[in-house]
């Protein structure tokens, strides 16, 4: 239980959100506001249903994973998708659908059927469209892989594709000053969640390394590089920004941009390396982006 929210007066209820009377015990006389963090299924949208009677307003927090393209692609296809213009609303999603939601084809897809459950349930509910999230205790953290180059001296960042890949970051306190909003305003509504700007990866590089004092030379790939050299999270081509001009229009006020806001990350991910801990070991994501060997090779030529 963060400290901070502890002191504010919340308290910590461990329930299993799978269980319909644990969910009863949860939500008892009812509330204010219900944020979902965990829908991630209709199975999981219909089992809390039956208790959003007494709740004024609830968020379920959802993906843009959801969106797709001209082409049908989205961003976990094998394909890459091609967005032309800042993603709104109402643009096109994926199908609704079931199968395993913790994977590529199935994540979005079962989003898609969860966000459909609770929309058509009569009951006040605002879906939140995140992206790529940031913020002091992320579960996948993705500027670590600048920031493990700062604590390990690199003298150079490689960056495929000029850097000029882009997957719009999002704030997680940008995220709760939007559920803020919605929950003075309840409704049945769909809104995007995005930092107010949409930096590329080599803006982000240089975000973090300014962030931390650190100098390093900016190596910009083109497309004869070798395959892997100056990888990153944030390679897509056109950039996938999302729109939040629905948001805006509620009355939403951003915490703040990305460089304004990504300092609680990076200083977390320092004090979690410094106390000997590594903040991403659970996850075999990093383990691409942090291999050196394809750029000690053009460093030590």
């Amino acid at each position: 239980m963060p400290p901070d929210l502890a002191e504010a007066g919340a308290r910590f209820i461990p329930s299993e959100r799978r269980d319909h009377t644990a969910l009863a015990h949860v939500t008892g006389d009812g509330a204010d506001l219900l944020v979902d963090a965990v829908c991630f299924t209709e199975g999981d949208a219909r089992l809390l249903i039956p208790h959003l009677t007494d709740v004024t307003s609830t968020v379920m927090l959802s993906s843009k994973a959801v969106y797709v393209d001209a082409a049908g692609n989205h961003v976990n296809s094998d394909v890459a998708p091609s967005f032309d213009a800042p993603i709104t609303e109402g643009d096109p999603t994926m199908d609704p659908g079931g199968g395993d939601y913790d994977s590529r084809e199935g994540y979005g897809a079962n989003k898609v059927a969860a966000e459909n459950a609770l929309l058509d349930s009569g009951h006040p509910v605002t879906v939140i469209r995140a992206s790529k999230v940031h913020g002091e205790g992320a579960g996948r953290p993705r500027e670590w892989m600048f920031v493990k180059r700062v604590i390990d001296k690199r003298p150079a960042v490689f960056l495929a594709h000029a850097g000029q890949g882009g997957d719009h970051t999002t704030a997680a306190v940008n995220t709760a000053a939007l559920v803020e909003c919605v929950s003075s305003r309840p409704g049945v509504r769909i809104l995007n969640s995005a930092d107010p700007d949409a930096p590329n990866a080599r803006q982000i590089a240089q975000t973090i390394a300014r962030h931390l004092g650190h100098q390093w030379d900016e190596v910009l790939l083109d497309e004869t590089a070798p395959e892997g050299l100056g990888a990153h999270p944030w390679d897509f081509r056109p950039p996938v920004v999302l729109s939040t001009d629905a948001s805006l229009e509620l009355g939403y006020e951003p915490v703040g941009t990305y460089a304004a806001t990504i300092g609680h990350q990076i200083d977390w991910l320092l004090d979690t390396a410094a106390s000997g801990a590594d903040p991403v070991a659970h996850d075999p994501f990093f383990s691409h982006f942090l291999d050196y060997r394809l750029e000690d090779r053009p460093l030590n030529s």
